[in-house]
Protein backbone atom coordinates (compact mmCIF):
# COMPACT_ATOMS: atom_id res chain seq x y z
CA UNK A 1 0.00 0.00 0.00
CA UNK A 2 2.82 2.43 0.86
CA UNK A 3 4.63 1.61 -2.38
CA UNK A 4 1.47 2.26 -4.38
CA UNK A 5 0.94 5.60 -2.58
CA UNK A 6 4.58 6.59 -3.22
CA UNK A 7 4.32 5.72 -6.92
CA UNK A 8 1.05 7.66 -7.27
CA UNK A 9 2.62 10.65 -5.52
CA UNK A 10 5.63 10.61 -7.85
CA UNK A 11 3.40 10.30 -10.93
CA UNK A 12 1.24 13.19 -9.74
CA UNK A 13 4.33 15.33 -9.17
CA UNK A 14 5.77 14.55 -12.62
CA UNK A 15 2.41 15.18 -14.27
CA UNK A 16 1.96 18.53 -12.56
CA UNK A 17 5.51 19.79 -13.10
CA UNK A 18 6.61 18.02 -16.28
CA UNK A 19 4.84 20.40 -18.63
CA UNK A 20 5.30 23.43 -16.42
CA UNK A 21 7.15 26.03 -18.47
CA UNK A 22 7.47 29.79 -18.38
CA UNK A 23 6.67 31.90 -21.43
CA UNK A 24 9.55 34.39 -21.58
CA UNK A 25 9.02 35.38 -25.20
CA UNK A 26 5.96 37.66 -25.00
CA UNK A 27 7.78 40.91 -25.67
CA UNK A 28 7.89 42.01 -29.36
CA UNK A 29 11.26 41.21 -30.95
CA UNK A 30 12.82 44.67 -31.05
CA UNK A 31 16.56 44.99 -31.74
CA UNK A 32 18.95 44.87 -28.78
CA UNK A 33 22.53 46.07 -29.09
CA UNK A 34 24.27 48.03 -26.36
CA UNK A 35 28.06 48.27 -26.37
CA UNK A 36 30.54 49.44 -23.76
CA UNK A 37 33.62 50.16 -25.89
CA UNK A 38 36.22 49.89 -23.13
CA UNK A 39 36.65 49.06 -19.46
CA UNK A 40 36.48 52.75 -18.51
CA UNK A 41 33.09 53.06 -20.21
CA UNK A 42 31.92 49.90 -18.38
CA UNK A 43 33.18 51.17 -15.00
CA UNK A 44 31.41 54.48 -15.49
CA UNK A 45 28.07 53.21 -16.82
CA UNK A 46 28.00 49.47 -16.21
CA UNK A 47 27.63 47.49 -13.00
CA UNK A 48 30.30 45.85 -10.92
CA UNK A 49 28.88 43.85 -8.03
CA UNK A 50 26.07 41.76 -6.62
CA UNK A 51 22.76 43.56 -6.52
CA UNK A 52 23.91 46.48 -8.63
CA UNK A 53 21.64 47.36 -11.52
CA UNK A 54 21.09 50.02 -14.13
CA UNK A 55 18.42 50.78 -16.71
CA UNK A 56 19.11 51.85 -20.30
CA UNK A 57 16.43 53.38 -22.51
CA UNK A 58 17.20 54.84 -25.92
CA UNK A 59 14.25 56.07 -27.96
CA UNK A 60 13.40 59.18 -29.97
CA UNK A 61 12.11 60.83 -26.79
CA UNK A 62 14.07 59.17 -23.94
CA UNK A 63 17.74 58.73 -23.10
CA UNK A 64 18.42 56.94 -19.81
CA UNK A 65 21.00 57.43 -18.45
CA UNK A 66 20.97 60.91 -19.93
CA UNK A 67 24.77 61.17 -20.05
CA UNK A 68 25.42 57.70 -21.52
CA UNK A 69 27.16 58.03 -24.93
CA UNK A 70 24.54 56.17 -26.98
CA UNK A 71 25.60 55.54 -30.56
CA UNK A 72 23.40 55.43 -33.66
CA UNK A 73 23.34 51.62 -33.79
CA UNK A 74 22.54 51.14 -30.08
CA UNK A 75 19.14 49.59 -29.44
CA UNK A 76 17.54 48.89 -26.06
CA UNK A 77 14.73 46.51 -26.94
CA UNK A 78 11.00 47.08 -26.58
CA UNK A 79 10.75 48.76 -23.17
CA UNK A 80 14.41 49.38 -22.39
CA UNK A 81 17.14 47.27 -20.80
CA UNK A 82 17.70 46.29 -17.20
CA UNK A 83 21.26 45.21 -16.49
CA UNK A 84 21.86 43.53 -13.11
CA UNK A 85 24.56 41.49 -11.39
CA UNK A 86 23.48 38.45 -9.36
CA UNK A 87 25.11 37.32 -6.08
CA UNK A 88 27.44 34.97 -8.01
CA UNK A 89 28.78 37.80 -10.17
CA UNK A 90 26.80 36.79 -13.26
CA UNK A 91 25.59 39.66 -15.42
CA UNK A 92 21.97 39.42 -16.52
CA UNK A 93 19.91 41.61 -18.86
CA UNK A 94 16.14 41.84 -19.28
CA UNK A 95 13.66 43.91 -21.21
CA UNK A 96 12.04 46.44 -18.89
CA UNK A 97 8.58 45.87 -20.40
CA UNK A 98 6.23 43.83 -18.22
CA UNK A 99 5.31 40.61 -20.06
CA UNK A 100 1.77 40.75 -18.65
CA UNK A 101 1.09 44.30 -19.88
CA UNK A 102 3.23 44.12 -23.10
CA UNK A 103 3.45 47.92 -23.43
CA UNK A 104 6.77 49.66 -23.93
CA UNK A 105 5.93 52.38 -21.39
CA UNK A 106 4.86 50.05 -18.56
CA UNK A 107 8.22 49.08 -17.15
CA UNK A 108 9.27 46.86 -14.29
CA UNK A 109 11.44 48.34 -11.57
CA UNK A 110 13.86 46.82 -9.07
CA UNK A 111 12.94 46.98 -5.38
CA UNK A 112 15.71 49.46 -4.54
CA UNK A 113 15.30 48.94 -0.79
CA UNK A 114 16.42 45.34 -1.24
CA UNK A 115 18.21 44.96 -4.57
CA UNK A 116 20.14 41.96 -3.21
CA UNK A 117 16.84 40.03 -3.19
CA UNK A 118 16.67 40.47 -6.97
CA UNK A 119 12.96 41.21 -7.15
CA UNK A 120 11.43 43.41 -9.86
CA UNK A 121 7.82 44.61 -9.86
CA UNK A 122 5.37 45.94 -12.43
CA UNK A 123 3.75 49.21 -11.31
CA UNK A 124 0.51 48.39 -13.18
CA UNK A 125 -0.35 44.71 -12.62
CA UNK A 126 1.80 44.39 -9.45
CA UNK A 127 3.37 41.13 -10.70
CA UNK A 128 6.84 40.41 -9.35
CA UNK A 129 9.76 38.64 -11.00
CA UNK A 130 12.86 36.94 -9.63
CA UNK A 131 15.77 38.54 -11.45
CA UNK A 132 18.27 36.04 -10.05
CA UNK A 133 16.22 33.11 -11.42
CA UNK A 134 16.33 34.33 -15.01
CA UNK A 135 13.27 36.56 -14.72
CA UNK A 136 10.88 33.85 -13.52
CA UNK A 137 7.47 35.06 -12.34
CA UNK A 138 7.24 35.25 -8.54
CA UNK A 139 3.72 36.55 -7.89
CA UNK A 140 0.62 38.12 -9.39
CA UNK A 141 -0.81 37.68 -12.86
CA UNK A 142 2.64 36.79 -14.22
CA UNK A 143 2.85 33.76 -11.91
CA UNK A 144 -0.73 32.76 -12.67
CA UNK A 145 -0.11 32.88 -16.44
CA UNK A 146 3.54 31.79 -16.18
CA UNK A 147 4.92 34.87 -17.96
CA UNK A 148 8.63 35.51 -17.37
CA UNK A 149 10.80 38.46 -18.30
CA UNK A 150 12.43 38.62 -21.73
CA UNK A 151 16.12 37.85 -21.27
CA UNK A 152 19.04 39.11 -23.31
CA UNK A 153 22.68 38.02 -23.64
CA UNK A 154 25.46 39.82 -21.78
CA UNK A 155 29.16 39.43 -22.57
CA UNK A 156 31.64 41.26 -20.32
CA UNK A 157 35.43 41.30 -20.17
CA UNK A 158 36.64 41.09 -23.76
CA UNK A 159 40.33 41.87 -24.22
CA UNK A 160 39.52 43.62 -27.50
CA UNK A 161 36.90 46.34 -28.03
CA UNK A 162 34.10 46.35 -27.26
CA UNK A 163 34.67 45.43 -23.61
CA UNK A 164 31.01 44.51 -22.93
CA UNK A 165 27.96 43.90 -25.13
CA UNK A 166 24.26 43.27 -24.53
CA UNK A 167 22.43 41.62 -27.44
CA UNK A 168 19.21 39.75 -28.22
Amino acid sequence: MRLRHAILSILAFVTLTGCDSVDDDRIPPYPVSLTFENIGNWELYGISGAGQYRSFIYTNTERIPADYPFKGLDRTGFGGLLLICDPNGEYLAYDLACPVEVKNDIRIYVDSDNSLAGIAKCPKCQSTYNLFSYGAPASGEALKKKYGLQRYHVSVGSSTPPYAVVTR
